[in-house]
C-alpha cells in the first residue's frame, strides 16, 4: 500500500521518470560518491563510491541489485575482516540479483530458501527506492538482515517494494558470510568467530557513505532482521564497534535475552550448540573442525584451510557456527549485563504465538516421524531437571500429541518468555514496542508443517506479511492481505517515526508491567504481559 507523502502522483512520476532516464538528466560521474543535482529524481544511474551503477524501475520503485560493499573474501582475504570493495570503470549494472553467501541447499520440503551455493564473492547489497525520491528527500533508511541460523539465507530472499512504498524510505537488504566461512576461530585469527558480524558492520558503513545517492539520510538507519538476523541486530546493539551506524531496531523471532535455542530445538546428535558461543569454545570447535578437514597443525591450519575448495566447508565440518563473545566485536554475550547490554533505542520487537512447530517439523516430525510420549517425557525432563513435576503439569502428554507439546515447550523456553524478559530489561530505557504474531490463518513459509503441527502460528508466519518472499509469495484470503496491508503500514510507521501506533494499530509503548500487541486475523489488540506470561508458562522458564 503505497503512500503519497512528500511524493508526486504515481502519473506524475512515471512521466518525471521517463523523462529522466530518456534525457539522462540523472548521469553523475565517476569521480565521486555524490547525490544527483538537488532537487532531481534518482535515476537508473547512480553513483556510489564504488563508481556508477545502473539499476531498473520496477513498477513503483527503483531497484540496485548485487552492489559491493566489501571486497571478495577470497584467497587471503577468506577469514579476514572485510575490506574496501574495488572500485568499477564504466557504468556496473546492477539489475541482477548477487549469488547468495556460501551455504547448502535447504532440506526437501521447504518452499522457501531452497538454493545452494559456493560463491564467496557474495558480499553485496541490494537497494530499493521509492520512484520519485529526489536527490534532496533524505529519506529514512532500513537496513534490513536475514534469517537463516546462522548458515543459510540471503538478503535477495526478501522483496521490500511494500514497506518501501509505504514509508517512504530506502531498503537496503545484505548477505554477510555464513557457517564456517563467517564464524571461524583459530586460535590467534584477527576477526575469529566474527566475520559475519563484521561484515554487516561494514555494510552499515557502506549505506553511510551512499545512501545519499540513493535519497536516503544516513542519520534515520533502522536496522532490522528475523531470526538470525534479529539475533544479529541485538548483537550490533551490543558491539561497540557498531556504535552510531543505526538508530532503532526491529527484531522478529530474534534473541536479545538469555535463553541457548539450538540446545532446545533439536535432537541431541544434532552438531549444534548455543546461539553464543565463548571465544575459547569457538577456537576449540574451529581446531577440532580443521582436524577433520586434514589441516591439523595449529602453525598450518590457517593456509591449509584457505587452499581448500569451497565445498567442504559449506558443510561445516560437524559443528554449528556462530558468533562468539569475549571479542572486540562482541564483548559479552547480547542481552547480558554491563558489556552485553544493548544501547537503548527506539526498538519494535515481538515473537510468533508457535515458533517451536517449524523446529520440531524440521527435525523431528518430517525428519525421523512424530515423536512419542515415552521421547516427549525424556526430553522435557532434560529441559527442566528441577522443576520435572510443574512441567509436566504444564505441557501434559495427554490432550495434544507429544510433537505438538514439545512445539509449545520450545516456543516457550527459547521464544516468548526470553522475550518478555527482554522487553522488561529493555523497555524502561527507551521506547519499545512488543507484539506477538497470532494470526492462526498465516501460511508457513518457511516448511511444510505436519497436520498436527499446522495450527500453530509458526517461525517466520510473519514474514510474508511484510514481505514479498522470493522465488515465491504464498497467496493470501482477502483478510490476509488486509491485515499486510496493516502491518506494513505499522512497520512503516515505525521505522519514519520511531512510533508505530496508528495506520491501523492501537499498539502502546511498554512502560511499567508492559503490554504486548497480539496480532491476529483481523485486527490487533494490546494485552497485559502478565497474560502472555501465563499462557507461555514463564514461571517454569523465567523464575
Amino acid at each position: 500500500m503505497a503512500s503519497t507523502r512528500g511524493t508526486p502522483s504515481r502519473a506524475a512520476t512515471a512521466v518525471l521518470v521517463a523523462a529522466v532516464l530518456v534525457a539522462g538528466v540523472v548521469v553523475a560521474t565517476r569521480a565521486a560518491a555524490a547525490a544527483p543535482e538537488p532537487g532531481t529524481a534518482i535515476g537508473a544511474v547512480v553513483t556510489v563510491e564504488q563508481g556508477e551503477v545502473r539499476g531498473a524501475v520496477d513498477g513503483d520503485v527503483l531497484r540496485y541489485r548485487g552492489l559491493p560493499y566489501a571486497a571478495p573474501p577470497v584467497g587471503n582475504l577468506r577469514w579476514a575482516p572485510p575490506q574496501p570493495a574495488p572500485r568499477t570503470s564504466g557504468t556496473r549494472p546492477a539489475t541482477a540479483p548477487a549469488p547468495r553467501c556460501p551455504q547448502l541447499a535447504a532440506a526437501p520440503g521447504t518452499p522457501h530458501l531452497t538454493a545452494a551455493s559456493s560463491t564467496e564473492d557474495c558480499l553485496t547489497v541490494d537497494v530499493t527506492v521509492p520512484v520519485g525520491t529526489t536527490s534532496t528527500s533524505r529519506l529514512p533508511v532500513l537496513v534490513w538482515l536475514h534469517g537463516g541460523a546462522f548458515s543459510a539465507g540471503a538478503g535477495g530472499d526478501v522483496d521490500p517494494h511494500r514497506l518501501a512504498e509505504a514509508g517512504p524510505f530506502v531498503v537496503v537488504t545484505a548477505n554477510y558470510r555464513l557457517g564456517m566461512l563467517g564464524f571461524l576461530g583459530l586460535p590467534g585469527l584477527d576477526g575469529g568467530g566474527e566475520f559475519g558480524l563484521l561484515d554487516q558492520q561494514a555494510a552499515l558503513r557502506w549505506v553511510h557513505r551512499n545512501a545519499a545517492a540513493f535519497g536516503g539520510d544516513p542519520g534515520r538507519v533502522t536496522l532490522g532482521g528475523e531470526s538470525a538476523g534479529a539475533d544479529s541486530v541485538c548483537a550490533q546493539m551490543a558491539s561497540p564497534a557498531a556504535a552510531g551506524l543505526f538508530e532503532q531496531a526491529i527484531l522478529q523471532s530474534g534473541e536479545c535475552g538469555t535463553a541457548d535455542l539450538y540446545p532446545v530445538v533439536v535432537p541431541p546428535t544434532a552438531p549444534a550448540s548455543a546461539t553464543w558461543k565463548p571465544l575459547p569454545q569457538v577456537q576449540e570447535n574451529s581446531t577440532a573442525a580443521a582436524g577433520r578437514l586434514n589441516c591439523p597443525d595449529p602453525a598450518t591450519a590457517l593456509a591449509c584451510l584457505r587452499a581448500l575448495p569451497v565445498d567442504p566447508l559449506v558443510g561445516g565440518a560437524g559443528v554449528y557456527w556462530s558468533p562468539a563473545t569475549g571479542t572486540t566485536t562482541l564483548p559479552a554475550r547480547p542481552g547480558s549485563a554491563g558489556a552485553g547490554t544493548p544501547r537503548p533505542m527506539p526498538t519494535l520487537v515481538g515473537t510468533n504465538r508457535d515458533e517451536g512447530t517449524l523446529f520440531t517439523a524440521a527435525f523431528y516430525d518430517n525428519a525421523a516421524g512424530p515423536l512419542s510420549t515415552d521421547a516427549f517425557r525424556t526430553m522435557l525432563a532434560s529441559v527442566a531437571p528441577t522443576r520435572a513435576m510443574a512441567a509436566g503439569a504444564a505441557y501434559p502428554a495427554v490432550g495434544r500429541t507429544p510433537s505438538r507439546a514439545w512445539s509449545d515447550v520450545v516456543t516457550d523456553r527459547a521464544y516468548a518468555c526470553p522475550e518478555l524478559r527482554t522487553y522488561a530489561d529493555q523497555g524502561d530505557r527507551a521506547p519499545l514496542y512488543a507484539y506477538e504474531f497470532a494470526d492462526p490463518t498465516a501460511p508457513s513459509t518457511f516448511i511444510g508443517l505436519p497436520p498436527t503441527l499446522a495450527d500453530g502460528v509458526t517461525h517466520g508466519a510473519e514474514m510474508a506479511y511484510l514481505f514479498d518472499l522470493v522465488p515465491g509469495q504464498p497467496a493470501f484470503t482477502p483478510a490476509q492481505q488486509a491485515q499486510a496491508d496493516r502491518m506494513v503500514a505499522t512497520w512503516a510507521r515505525f521505522v519514519t517515526t520511531g512510533d508505530p501506533d496508528g495506520d491501523g494499530f492501537t499498539w502502546p509503548r511498554w512502560e511499567g508491567g508492559g503490554q504486548v500487541l497480539s496480532i491476529g486475523r483481523t485486527g490487533a489488540t494490546a494485552r497485559p504481559a502478565a497474560q502472555v506470561w501465563a499462557e507461555h508458562h514463564c514461571e517454569l522458564w523465567n523464575g
